[in-house]
C-alpha cells in the first residue's frame, strides 16, 4: 500500500470489517444498498493505463468553431466548451489553424532543404545524360575509323587547335 502519493504522506487506511455498524453519515450509497454479509473489494486507485492524446479532426474542429462563433448569450460558449470537453485555449488554437487552411501539421523535425540541392541534382542529371552521350560518339568514331582503316580510305588528320592538315 502506497503511504505517499505525489509527495503527500497519505493518512493510514482504517479498514472496517463488514460486519460493524456504522453511523449513516458514514455508509456511502454503495454500502446501504449492498446485501449485508456480502464482502466487497475496493478499486485500485492507482492508473496504470498510458493516456493518449486526443485528436480531432478538421471537419469537427470547423463544426465546433462556427457553434462557437454563433453562440451569442452569456456563457452559451463556455457551455458548448463544458459539454465538449474542451478548453478555450483548443477555440485559439483553432481558429489560427483555420486561417492557415486548417492542414494537418507534421510532427517531429523538419527537414533541412538546401536550395542548391535542387540545383545539384539537375546538373548530375545532365552530367549523366551528357557523359552517355559522349561514350556513344566515341563508340560511333572508333568504328568509322576502323571501317576507313578496312577500306583503305585515308582519314584527314585534326590538329589539336581543331584545323584539318
Amino acid at each position: 500500500m502506497k503511504t505517499k502519493l505525489n509527495g503527500i504522506v497519505l493518512p493510514p487506511r482504517v479498514l472496517v470489517s463488514p460486519d460493524t455498524e456504522r453511523s449513516e453519515a458514514e455508509r456511502s450509497d454503495a454500502e446501504r444498498s449492498a446485501v449485508p454479509g456480502e464482502t466487497k473489494t475496493l478499486p485500485d486507485p492507482e492508473v496504470v493505463v498510458r493516456a493518449q492524446r486526443r485528436q480531432f479532426t478538421a471537419e469537427y474542429k470547423k463544426r465546433i468553431l462556427a457553434e462557437a462563433d454563433a453562440a451569442k448569450e452569456a456563457g452559451a460558449t463556455g457551455a458548448m466548451l463544458r459539454r465538449e470537453g474542451l478548453y478555450s485555449s483548443h477555440l485559439t488554437h483553432w481558429r489560427q489553424q483555420r486561417d492557415l487552411g486548417l492542414a494537418p501539421h507534421r510532427r517531429g523535425p523538419k527537414p533541412n532543404r538546401n536550395p542548391l540541392s535542387e540545383e545539384v541534382r539537375n546538373l548530375k542529371r545532365q552530367n549523366d545524360h551528357l557523359t552517355q552521350r559522349l561514350a556513344r560518339a566515341e563508340l560511333i568514331i572508333d568504328v568509322q575509323k576502323k571501317v576507313s582503316l578496312l577500306l583503305g580510305i585515308p582519314l584527314a588528320a585534326v590538329d589539336n587547335d581543331g584545323s584539318n592538315s
